[in-house]
């Protein structure tokens, strides 16, 4: 079973896309801040991260550039789900190792659309 780690500061966020994640059959391990998540990675690195870019502690973006730095750290899918839709915020992600981008609010087609046009389905 493929792994999908959520990354997000609102437990809300993180039930729905469990929700949906798990219907699409992955493993759903959650963290909700950078932080947590780079430590989930270095434990287990998951096939796919969903991550938002606002956070406490260490920010989508920066969680992202230390991800890509560790050993296996350019495995994971990520797809960056986050309010902000601006080109430049888009570049930034993409710059930094980002495969995707989606905009919240979410459903499950746009993630089973996203995840379909990466590979995860």
């Amino acid at each position: 079973m493929k792994s999908c780690l959520i990354v997000d500061d609102s437990k809300v966020i993180r039930m729905v896309a469990r929700k949906i994640l798990q219907e699409l059959k992955f493993e759903t391990p959650e963290a909700a801040d950078g932080d947590d998540a780079l430590d989930i990675c270095k434990n287990k690195m998951p096939d796919a991260i969903l991550l938002d870019w606002n956070m406490p502690v260490m920010s989508g973006i920066d969680f992202l550039k230390e991800l890509r730095r560790l050993p296996g750290g350019d495995g994971p899918i990520v797809v960056f789900c986050t309010t902000n839709n601006d080109i430049e915020h888009i570049q930034e992600a993409i710059d930094a190792g980002a495969n995707e981008y989606i905009m919240k609010p979410f459903d499950s087609e746009i993630i089973q659309a996203k995840f379909a046009q990466v590979g995860l389905l």
